[in-house]
C-alpha cells in the first residue's frame, strides 16, 4: 500500500524500546477495558490466558517509568528508527487523516491515538500497567495508546506466509479500530453490557474485535487509489492466520467456540473485505445487531 510522505507534526508516537523511559500522563486508573489485538496464542498461550494476561495488566499498578529508554526521542527519531517504525508512522498519519474526516463529517469531537512502538521485552503503559511482547499489538482505552511491538511483525509473516507490508497495515489499523470504539463509547458500552449479562461476553468480545477487522478494512477501502496489487490477499492471510479456531488447531487445542475472543479466520477475513468493499464504516455496526 503506497503511503506516501507524512508530516511528524500530525501524529504522536513514542517509544518505550521493550519497557523502559515511557513518557507518563499520570493519575489515569487501570479499570478500563483493555483490548488484545491479536493471537498471541500462537506464540504458546491459549486464547483464554491471553485474556487472563490483559486482565492482569488492567489490575497491576503501573510502575514509574525508568529513565534513559526511548520515551525522550522526539516523533522524526522514533519515525526514522527502522523500516517498520517508519511504516507504522505513515500508517497512523494516513488513519488520523481518514478518521477525522470522518468525525468531522459527523460533527464529532475527534481525539488522536498514540502509538507506542517496542521492540522485545516489556513495555510499561501509562494507563494499564506493564505487559510482555507476548501479548501482542494491543489498544490500553485509559490512555488511549496503540502498542505495537515491531519483533510481532516477524512472526506475523510466518503465520500468514507473506511478508507483505498491507498485513503489518491491518494490524494498526485494527488497533486504530478499537481506538475509535473507545472515543465514540461503544467499549464502555460493551464492557458494561459484558458485566450485566456475564452468558454474553465472549459474544460481544467477539462483535468487537470483528468490529475493529471491519474499520481496518474501511480505512483501506477509503485509500483505495493507495492500494496496490495483492495488498487484499495479504490481509485476508493475515486475518485467516489469526481467526480463533486456525490458533487453537495450530496450537493442538479442540476448537472451542466458547472461548473464542476474536472470531474465525472466516468471520475475520469476512469482516475486513465488508469494510474494505463498503469503503463505509458504518456497515461496521452490523456486529451488534
Amino acid at each position: 500500500m503506497r503511503l506516501g510522505p507524512f508530516d511528524t507534526s500530525d501524529i504522536e508516537v513514542r517509544s518505550s524500546r521493550g519497557g523502559g523511559g515511557v513518557r507518563r500522563a499520570g493519575g489515569i486508573g487501570c479499570g478500563t477495558l483493555v483490548i488484545a489485538a491479536i493471537g498471541a496464542l500462537v506464540f504458546g498461550i491459549d486464547p483464554m490466558q491471553t485474556i487472563g494476561v490483559i486482565d492482569s495488566v488492567q489490575q497491576q499498578a503501573a510502575p514509574a517509568a525508568a529513565g534513559g529508554g526511548g520515551g525522550d526521542m522526539s516523533e522524526a527519531e522514533v519515525c526514522n528508527s527502522s523500516a517498520y517504525a517508519t511504516e507504522a508512522c505513515a500508517a497512523l498519519a494516513s488513519l488520523n487523516a481518514t478518521w477525522e474526516t470522518t468525525f468531522q463529517r459527523d460533527n464529532i469531537p475527534f481525539v488522536r491515538p498514540v502509538l507506542d512502538l517496542y521492540r522485545g521485552g516489556q513495555v510499561t503503559t501509562e494507563g494499564c500497567g506493564s505487559a510482555s511482547s507476548a501479548v501482542g499489538p494491543f489498544y490500553c482505552p485509559a490512555d488511549k495508546g496503540i502498542y505495537i511491538d515491531t519483533s510481532f511483525y516477524d512472526q506475523l509473516a510466518q503465520m500468514a506466509g507473506t511478508g507483505g507490508d498491507f498485513a503489518r497495515l491491518y494490524v494498526i489499523a485494527h488497533e486504530y479500530g478499537h481506538h475509535i470504539q473507545n472515543i465514540t463509547g461503544l467499549a464502555a458500552q460493551v464492557r458494561a453490557a459484558q458485566q450485566r449479562n456475564p452468558s454474553q461476553s465472549n459474544r460481544l468480545q467477539v462483535a468487537m474485535e470483528l468490529q475493529a477487522d471491519c474499520y481496518a478494512g474501511m480505512w483501506a477501502g477509503k485509500n483505495r487509489e493507495r492500494i496496490e496489487r495483492g495488498d487484499l490477499e495479504e490481509g485476508l492471510a493475515a486475518a485467516s492466520a489469526i481467526g480463533d479456531d486456525t490458533l487453537m488447531r495450530g496450537a493442538g487445542q479442540r476448537i472451542n467456540p466458547e472461548n473464542f475472543t476474536h472470531g474465525t479466520s472466516r468471520q475475520r477475513m469476512a469482516a475486513l473485505r465488508l469494510g474494505l468493499e463498503s469503503n463505509d464504516d458504518t456497515v461496521c455496526n452490523v456486529f451488534f445487531e
